[in-house]
């Protein structure tokens, strides 16, 4: 199915060989990867870099994560990832990530995510600095209007199970 794209474009790929499995489509993890360069770019267009990590001590961490698989991708397929900022509070962040299929559009796989702010120094959570906060504001607000994706808050459950815990 061939939906138009959600979100900002925040990178851009080609499935690699060493990322196809025994099905010989990408392998589950490498989902992940393709997805942590999506948050990488984000994360510099809000002032989270190296060098920032390096003279604030600040960085952030996954705490939670939660993939669907839509549709899968062949070795050497280009693919593109987009994201929305769903929220954010003094620490945290909650975002959603879809990639697609770059020659067909078709939606091949989400992730939403939950990231802390943290002081490299301590290993603990740590407020956004004022000027990382800001971005963040203006990010939100240059989503106005855009929807929640259907997928946020999603639980993995069987509708009709032989057998439940």
């Amino acid at each position: 199915m061939t939906t138009a794209a959600i979100g900002k474009v925040v990178y851009e790929g080609r499935v690699k060989a060493e990322w196809i499995d025994v099905n010989k489509h990408m392998n589950v993890a490498y989902y992940v990867l393709a997805f942590d360069y999506g948050i990488d770019s984000t994360w510099e267009q809000i002032g989270i870099t190296e060098a920032y990590m390096q003279k604030e001590r600040g960085s952030t961490f996954a705490v939670e994560c939660h993939l669907t698989y839509q549709n899968e991708l062949l070795e050497d397929e280009p693919y593109y990832i987009t994201a929305q900022l769903l929220a954010f509070d003094d620490k945290r962040i909650h975002q959603f990530q879809r990639l697609y299929h770059a020659e067909t559009g078709d939606l091949c796989a989400t992730a939403e995510w939950l990231q802390l702010h943290v002081s490299l120094d301590t290993r603990r959570v740590s407020p956004w600095p004022a000027s990382i906060r800001e971005r963040l504001q203006a990010l939100a607000d240059s989503q106005a209007g855009q929807c929640r994706p259907a997928e946020t808050g999603r639980t993995i459950q069987l509708n009709s199970p032989h057998y439940t815990l």
